[in-house]
């Protein structure tokens, strides 16, 4: 790490602490000639794994999908929606997968709502499954139930 004020090549570290939910850290350095401090974040970099459509396309990992639908199935229940999209996308990134089917990020994101929120579960369900009569509906409630 190059000194912001001399530019000398080697630094001590004076504090360090993680930040944003342990996904980051700051480090306080002090430069080993000038002596001057200054101050690092430190991230790590993931890689978003592709997910493979229903149609055959790939398209990278987008959390603000997953998100969109979770926060929609989770409109006025008391459920923190972000914390389940957060759970979602922890468990796709930890599963190191470079690849991963829409099908798989779904089932994933029934799972957490439905230990969540039984009226949310039900709701993201009935879209995600595209339910076309009410007979498989009611087949999926009978297994909730």
């Amino acid at each position: 790490m190059k000194c912001p004020h001399c530019g000398y090549e080697e630094s001590k570290v004076v504090d360090s602490r993680p930040i944003e939910e342990n996904s980051s850290i700051k480090r306080r350095r002090e430069c080993l000639k000038c002596q001057s401090r200054f101050t690092t974040f430190e991230m790590v970099e993931t890689i978003q794994p592709m997910v493979i459509k229903k149609d055959g396309s790939r398209e990278y990992f987008d959390k603000s999908k997953l998100a969109a639908g979770i926060i929609k199935a989770c409109q006025k229940r008391p459920v923190n929606s972000a914390q389940i999209v957060n759970t979602v996308e922890s468990i796709i990134l930890n599963s190191l997968r470079q690849e991963i089917t829409s099908t798989e990020i779904g089932e994933i994101a029934m799972e957490e709502l439905r230990k969540a929120d039984p009226v949310a579960y039900v709701r993201f369900v009935s879209v995600y499954r595209e339910f076309s009569d009410i007979e498989t509906f009611m087949q999926e409630l009978k297994k909730f139930l």
